[in-house]
């Protein structure tokens, strides 16, 4: 009892109902790996809209085919991605400024290169100044008050800076000194674009080469959590973008790469949208044996964590003159995928007339209903065009998903609403974890899964006209023995019918014979 009964009267206790709301996880937060001009390195980063992106990575950039994939993937109906910008060398520009203060862009690039930096003592105290910093290309100012060099300030410029700028780091440590102040403007002149009243930044800035698989999936970068493994430091992501390493055509992502990442999504409980090759550019290319699927070049097991679609996009390119180009279709499937999640539920196949492919004006290859009938066996989806429907995505399996491998994940929403079961209960049941594991607990988890299945089951996610036909949640004393409660465990079983897409429509049409009058 919670109060210990003293006086006579009457005394309140509130009573746990044992209700432990399940609350279903995201299913689109899509991961993209790859080259940006500007932004933090190896640091999942959350943006929400193509606008956010060009704010902290840079935008478009030819040499940036994830700046495509990400645009593509927003422009298609997602609306949450992760960025991980890795890079290949590269320099941050610096700037050194009068009693040896350096500073250093925030990231590397030759952004940097545009950077002015004025600085203004502050009145009657020699150990503050004022510093303002502007990106001239973006037009971003970023303006610190009061800061000093004294190192047990609360105003400690290499602290504020690194947690409050997006733009410049002090290089190093900084000096015992405040830096000398600039000079003030001519009348009606900016002073952030004036050489006598701000410093520009050196012009020592690199972008660095082209990336190659080693920068996304060496092995070494595990343990540091760079590359792929950067995700290590994101609490979830639902689908993983890597595109091409080079633009235009033939920059294509190694087998280490497409291995690691179909692994790795596995371990997480997500998908991977794989990219076809390049060299694809007839379907008999993907079933010849030393160039398709099954070729050494290729190295991509049949996973279920991954869905392979085929041809690749045209879209215009705004960097050139809106000229058609080629790009992996991963941002735009994956945006699709969203927008399929939004708009019916994670059960639905993000195929048929609703999928289509927004923005993109061809396809790389027309495939004939011949062609998509020999690839699709194959586990590959094709991306078809239709008159009036226009592109649109026409396939929904996992590469598990071949006829002859008869795989219960053969289907793309099948596989994606088993992981999103996994991951919500995965999350939901911690509780659990240290409570007495006994009948109490077990009517309690009986409780709360079967709540979480039932809504789902009511969204129209399972089979069956009645939860019993849909689903099942198991926790009692033949699921869990008395050796499993010696050893601290308690074992839950949970079930489920999933829907599984119409692929073929069959339509079977008779003639009636008429009827011979007597």
């Amino acid at each position: 009892m919670p109060v210990t009964l003293s006086y006579p009267g009457v005394y309140i206790e509130e009573v746990s109902s044992g209700v432990r709301t399940i609350t279903g996880v995201a299913t689109s937060i899509t991961a993209f790996i790859g080259r940006a001009l500007r932004g933090p390195e190896n640091e999942p980063t959350r943006v929400q809209s193509f606008a956010e992106y060009e704010r902290l990575f840079g935008g478009l950039w030819r040499d940036s085919s994830m700046s495509y994939a990400v645009r593509q993937f927003f422009q298609n109906g997602g609306n949450d991605a992760l960025i991980i910008r890795v890079q290949n060398g590269g320099n941050a520009a610096t700037l050194t400024l009068p009693t040896n203060f350096d500073l250093v862009a925030a990231s590397s690039g030759e952004w940097g290169e545009k950077l002015r930096v004025r600085v203004e003592h502050v009145p009657n105290d020699s150990t503050l100044f004022n510093l303002t910093i502007r990106d001239t290309s973006t037009g971003v100012t970023e303006r610190f008050l009061n800061v000093s060099t004294v190192t047990d300030s609360a105003r400690f410029i290499t602290d504020v800076l690194a947690q409050q700028s997006r733009l410049v780091r002090i290089d190093g440590t900084a000096p015992g000194t405040i830096p000398t102040d600039h000079a003030d403007p001519p009348p009606g002149v900016d002073p952030m674009l004036d050489n006598t009243s701000s410093t520009a930044f050196n012009a020592d800035g690199d972008n660095g080469l082209a990336i190659t698989d080693d920068q996304i999936s060496h092995p070494s970068l595990e343990n540091l959590k760079q590359g792929i493994w950067a995700l290590e430091k994101a609490d979830i992501f639902n689908l993983l973008c890597i595109p091409p390493l080079t633009l235009p055509v033939g920059g294509d992502i190694g087998s280490q790469t497409r291995s690691a990442a179909a692994t790795y999504c596995e371990n997480r409980r997500a998908m991977y949208v794989v990219d076809p090759l390049t060299s694809w550019t007839e379907p008999s290319h993907l079933t010849n044996a030393g160039t398709g699927l099954e070729s050494p070049g290729w190295g991509l097991s049949r996973s279920t964590n991954a869905a392979l679609y085929f041809p690749r996009i045209k879209l215009p390119d705004p960097l050139q003159e809106n000229r058609l180009a080629e790009f992996a279709p991963c941002g735009a499937v994956a945006g699709v995928m969203a927008r399929t999640d939004s708009q019916r539920g994670i059960w639905k196949a993000p195929a048929g007339n609703d999928a289509t492919l927004k923005g993109v004006v061809e396809l790389t290859v027309k495939l004939t209903d011949g062609e998509n009938g020999v690839l699709n066996p194959l586990a590959v989806n094709c991306l078809r065009a239709f008159p009036v429907t226009g592109r649109v995505v026409w396939g929904s399996r996992t590469l598990r998903g071949a006829d002859q491998l008869a795989s219960e994940w053969k289907y793309l929403p099948v596989r994606r609403l088993a992981l999103f079961i996994e991951e919500s209960l995965f999350r939901g049941t911690q509780w659990v974890v240290f409570e007495p594991n006994d009948e109490p607990l077990w009517s309690q988890i009986r409780l709360n899964l079967g709540a979480f299945m039932h809504n789902l089951f009511r969204q129209g996610a399972f089979q069956g006209s009645s939860p019993r036909e849909a689903y099942f949640v198991k926790c009692d004393s033949e699921t869990t023995t008395q050796n499993d409660i010696d050893q601290g465990i308690v074992n839950i079983v949970v079930g489920f019918a999933p829907l599984k897409p119409a692929e073929f429509v069959v339509i079977k049409i008779q003639q009636i014979a008429g009827q011979i009058q007597t």
